[in-house]
């Protein structure tokens, strides 16, 4: 069995594509409100979305593969340059913006693997944090987070008006 991290490669697309719809499934499954939807253009959109991320904030998209099949991703960008304002001080931080892993190896460390590989790359380029944004009904990935050194500095919070 042939497992590797490789940088992106858009031979991969369909499968990178593949990934992030399962992950809308999942985090649809689990919206508690409804609000995250599969529309039928987002496969596309989002992807396209994904890769002018990438280009416009020095990003870069790393890809598991087992036996020439991708099986996880994760894509980070430079979330800021340093800035120091008035009311904000902070170095360069980069933000982890997707990272999913194929249902069916799930639980087999290739999440830690790729969110590492990120960390270093960030790293490497001079960032001094990592930010990720994680849907607060997702527990597992929650527990993983945390698991890896994350915890909480901002929350969203939201109370149903009725109809």
């Amino acid at each position: 069995m042939m497992l590797m991290i490789i940088e992106y490669d858009s031979m991969y697309d369909e499968d990178i594509k593949n990934l992030l719809v399962e992950l809308q499934n999942h985090i649809s499954g689990i919206d508690r409100e409804g609000y995250n939807i599969l529309t039928d253009d987002y496969r596309d959109l989002y992807f396209k979305k994904t890769l002018e991320e990438i280009d416009a904030w020095k990003g870069k998209i790393f890809l598991y593969k087992e036996n020439e099949k991708i099986v996880g991703l994760i894509a980070g960008v430079i979330n800021n340059y340093a800035i120091d304002n008035y009311d904000f001080k902070a170095p360069m931080r980069g933000r982890v913006t997707e990272l999913v892993v194929s249902s069916s190896v799930r639980s087999k460390g290739i999440g830690k693997k790729l969110l590492l590989k990120m960390e270093e790359y960030l790293k490497s380029i001079g960032c001094h944090d990592v930010l990720l944004g994680v849907f607060c009904y997702n527990a597992r990935a929650i527990s993983f987070y945390e698991a890896n050194g994350y915890h909480s500095r901002t929350m969203d919070m939201i109370k149903s008006l009725g109809e």
